[in-house]
């Protein structure tokens, strides 16, 4: 017989006691049919549902938490888990902002190990590398002789996406610099990131190298590139003007301003997209153009209802982003498993790519 962890035993009592006027209905009927506020007014207390690590409790994530204290299946295996230990380098600076900085864990084992480095989300104006601590994510994979890194990266008020995804760039050709000192393979190389995260893990497994082999910097010097990703929440391309050709339009009110797609890039208005200018900013943070033959592995999970946007975060993590990028991935002979088509769990998955030890 399967026993409830109490956290989750807690987690359906408490959403039993939404405020709602139907009776008769299941867990998941009755967070399907919830306001916003009442799914947020959960996260406090369970921030285990939370799947991408980015500081908002959308109806997706706490459909997929909700299955899991039922019994059903999970993004990833064992839930919340256990918490991470303490880093073994902790708020190091690879490059000249504050928010620059890493957390470093290096796990056992003789010889260079591979190395996954988490992304946090919120929407690139929030979140903290912090985040990744809660999770079970990185006591599994230091288990299993692989090591982790949590990167923090400026938000949108200090640069613009263009600049931000660069930060990503910079932090993994900052931890090959220490591959001789911290025992990481160069080659091995993955990124496992929530929502932004994961979009900018995304655009890390699949952007043309960055490295600069003549800079006088040493970080520069480096391969930008991974060689798998996991993609929690996705989105499929920051390109924005090609997400209505695939998830429709959005509702104007779900926008924070009339401008806010353009203000993504730092330009001033909408118009600004159409003009010469911004063509080299968006064709730079098109993922989907990126993906090509030769990229690593990527694992996505963008599991959530199908149909018509709902609201913000059904629009930016939509189960059509993981479908373009399954589409794009398949049209490069690229390998793309979709949570609960290619399995549930993404860390077994990043230890087949990385040929370690069977998952635990």
């Amino acid at each position: 017989m399967r026993f409830l962890s109490f956290s989750r035993l807690l987690f359906l009592l408490a959403l039993s006691a939404l405020v709602l006027h139907a009776r008769g209905q299941n867990v998941v009927s009755r967070l399907e049919q919830a306001s916003d506020a009442q799914i947020q007014a959960l996260l406090p207390r369970f921030p285990g549902a939370d799947a991408n690590r980015d500081g908002t409790l959308t109806r997706e994530e706490a459909i997929a938490f909700a299955r899991t204290a039922m019994g059903g299946a999970s993004p990833g295996k064992g839930g919340k888990g256990q918490p991470a230990p303490a880093p073994t380098e902790e708020d190091v600076s690879y490059g000249p902002h504050e928010r620059n900085v890493l957390d470093f864990w290096k796990a056992e084992g003789e010889g260079a190990r591979p190395l996954v480095i988490f992304i946090h989300g919120g929407g690139f104006t929030g979140g903290d590398k912090s985040k990744w601590r809660e999770g079970g994510e990185i006591p599994r994979l230091l288990e299993n002789g692989i090591s982790c890194a949590a990167i923090n990266y400026r938000f949108r008020k200090d640069a613009p996406i263009q600049e931000i995804l660069r930060d990503g760039a910079r932090a993994v050709q900052f931890l090959r610099t220490k591959a001789d000192a911290w025992s990481l393979d160069k080659t091995r190389f993955a990124g496992f990131g929530g929502s932004a995260g994961a979009g900018t893990s995304l655009w890390l497994a699949t952007r043309d190298d960055l490295a600069d082999p003549p800079s006088e910097d040493p970080v520069l010097r480096e391969s930008s590139r991974l060689q798998a990703a996991v993609l929690v929440a996705t989105q499929a391309t920051y390109d924005l003007t090609k997400w209505e050709s695939f998830l429709g339009p959005a509702d104007p009110a779900w926008w924070t301003s009339p401008n806010e797609a353009a203000e993504f890039y730092h330009f001033t208005e909408h118009a600004d997209l159409a003009k010469p200018q911004a063509l080299p900013v968006l064709k730079e943070c098109d993922m989907l153009a990126w993906i090509s033959e030769g990229d690593g592995p990527v694992f996505v999970n963008n599991r959530g209802p199908e149909g018509p946007s709902m609201n913000r975060n059904h629009y930016l993590h939509h189960p059509e982003h993981a479908r373009q990028i399954e589409r794009a991935c398949e049209a490069a002979g690229v390998k793309c498993l979709l949570a609960g088509e290619g399995g549930n769990d993404p860390i077994a998955f990043l230890i087949e790519t990385f040929r370690g030890v069977e998952a635990e």
